[in-house]
């Protein structure tokens, strides 16, 4: 970590200029975090035409790698899943999402007080059905 910019190659490379999160303060501010997977990009769950046009997604395995995404970062910047206080999530398809989506969440996030907000968008930058953008309160240690 130098100036407080986290990167870390357990997370998937970010799409553009920017790290994967910065401190400042005793607030950890995550850049969104999506369900591709580290190392390959690929992306959980999603069926594409010899084209490379997305047929189909699943949304429970895109959740999965998201939440595990979050984590990453998270250890990578000294915190914990506990931690975090504020959770946006982007839904591409909030009707036919959110019910599993939201199922997960309570499991993953048993425990866990973060406030938090879910929004549906038309789209992502990536063929990904979901992006959380998160912020973590951390000790003054």
């Amino acid at each position: 970590m130098n100036d407080g910019v986290v990167r870390t190659d357990r997370a998937p490379a970010p799409v553009g200029a920017y790290p994967h999160a910065r401190r400042v303060g005793n607030l950890l501010f995550l850049s969104g975090v999506g369900p591709r997977m580290p190392g390959s990009n690929g992306i959980p769950g999603n069926v594409t035409d010899a084209d490379g046009r997305l047929l189909s997604y699943d949304i429970e395995a895109q959740c999965r790698q998201v939440f595990a995404n979050v984590r990453h970062v998270l250890e990578a910047s000294g915190a914990r899943w506990e931690d975090l206080v504020d959770v946006t999530v982007f839904l591409t398809d909030m009707a036919r999402d959110f019910p599993i989506y939201n199922r997960l969440y309570a499991e993953y996030f048993a425990g866990v007080d973060a406030c938090r907000t879910t929004v549906g968008i038309t789209d992502l930058p990536t063929p990904i059905a979901i992006e959380l953008k998160c912020i973590a309160a951390l000790s003054s240690k």
